[in-house]
């Protein structure tokens, strides 16, 4: 085999960039693998339009039809670029049927369609790549399928939206309240028109998804586990988080708790001290904990044209040398045998055990803080810390913030809406669960 052809579905920011990286590369990639990789087809919903992104590629090997790309004679490889769900599962598992292995950046066709087609994948003998699913450049897919293969995964935890910690950075470091920040973000592009799959955390979601069941040999339901993004996070909590030595990252977080995997979503205030609560700006950040390999932290570029466009080409490079040695020792798409698999129970939100941050404002005169901690009690929460912020408003209000110690989240839950109905405390309060775990990727 002298060349490796790939089939381009989608020519979008990540497409564009795979195209022009392999052209790039060329002669380096060569050198690296022995055979030339080239582009030979692609097809995009509106291609007409974007010629000038597909270097290397004649006219007449561009279009829209992306079955004919698939199904092409000469295209050894499928790179899925096109996002979404529905179209990508189909042009997936069609590419597998035809024994043709796939690439993709698409987490979101991983995290709801993943069983399926891991199932396909293996059934076929096809290897699936998908490193740039998650977290852009960094290499944490490989890592976990290939480097913690003799280790047992701890923990997982991750900034693994950069428009989250793009916003929660400004607001941390400059004071700015949300709203200007996530205008400021779409503004440079960090952020989409429609930001709801980012600052809601459907995207951060996705992607913990996939490395959990990466971690434990596991299917995960996204359905099935506690998914909470940022528009509630204000700048008297930011402030209030930095005053106490904290700062308030979006965290997705995964562990293995007496034989129930805790997995979830939300904003979390970490201790300074803790390197992901130093990880600024757009990037992203996985922390994994091992039994053996220990404590590690994987930092960088989480999105972009170049930082997922390299992780592409490099599962791309992956799947061709194994191409050119005839489809030999093939790692199975989900880290785990098909048999080894087995499903976890996922850990129920009122189950899980966390410290809390709570902010109230409750009427500044005596017997007011003993009536709420005493709800508290009745609930089985104890009060580590309790600071009055300031003085009252002119109506006899003060804010109060608590830090709690372990505690569960039914119990959290339910002390908060009896405390909501006292007749001494206004009924919105702010919620943030704290780390409780210590320095466990220290």
């Amino acid at each position: 085999m002298k060349k490796i052809c790939v089939g381009i579905l989608g020519l979008g920011t990540v497409g564009s960039g795979v195209v022009n990286l392999l052209d790039e590369q060329r002669d380096l990639i060569k050198r690296r693998l022995g055979v030339e990789v080239c582009v030979s087809r692609i097809a995009d919903r509106s291609v007409f339009t974007k010629k000038k992104a597909a270097r290397g590629v004649s006219p007449e090997n561009m279009g829209t039809d992306f079955e004919a790309v698939i199904d092409a004679p000469e295209v050894h490889v499928i790179a899925e670029l096109i996002g979404g769900t529905d179209d990508a599962r189909r042009h997936i598992l069609r590419a597998i049927e035809r024994k043709k292995p796939v690439v993709t950046a698409n987490k979101a066709v991983l995290a709801v369609h993943g069983e399926e087609i891991f199932a396909a994948a293996e059934k076929a003998g096809c290897p699936l790549g998908f490193e740039a699913s998650v977290a852009g450049g960094i290499p944490i897919v490989r890592n976990l399928r290939e480097a913690f293969a003799a280790d047992r995964i701890e923990r997982l935890a991750g900034i693994l939206n950069g428009t989250c910690n793009y916003i929660l950075s400004c607001m941390t470091e400059m004071g700015a309240d949300f709203g200007e920040t996530l205008k400021s973000a779409q503004e440079l592009g960090y952020a989409e028109a429609d930001p709801a799959f980012d600052i809601d955390g459907v995207d951060a979601s996705h992607k913990i998804a996939i490395l959990a069941n990466l971690a434990y040999g596991t299917p995960v339901d996204v359905e099935e586990y506690h998914t909470e993004g940022i528009r509630h996070i204000t700048s008297v909590d930011i402030d209030i988080a930095k005053e106490l030595g904290y700062r308030i990252k979006l965290v997705a977080m995964a562990q293995e708790r007496e034989g129930k995997l805790d997995i979830r979503v939300h904003p979390m205030m970490l201790p300074e001290s803790h390197p992901l609560s130093q990880v600024g700006g757009v990037y992203n950040a996985v922390a994994v904990s091992g039994v053996n390999a220990g404590p590690q932290v994987f930092i960088g570029k989480g999105a972009g044209s170049e930082a997922t466009a390299s992780a592409v080409v490099g599962d791309i490079i992956e799947v061709a040398r194994w191409l050119k040695n005839g489809g030999d020792s093939r790692i199975p798409a989900a880290a785990f045998l098909p048999d080894q698999r087995a499903r976890l129970d996922i850990l129920a939100p009122r189950e899980i055990t966390t410290r809390f941050y709570v902010r109230f404002a409750a009427l500044d005169k005596p017997g007011v803080l003993s009536r709420i901690s005493g709800v508290f009690g009745e609930h089985d929460i104890s009060l580590e810390t309790v600071v009055q912020k300031g003085r009252a408003d002119e109506d006899g209000y003060a804010r109060l913030v608590l830090l709690t110690h372990k505690a569960t989240e039914e119990n959290m839950q339910n002390a908060l809406e009896e405390i909501s109905r006292l007749d001494v405390v206004q009924p919105t309060y702010a919620l943030v669960r704290v780390e409780s775990d210590g320095m466990a990727f220290m």
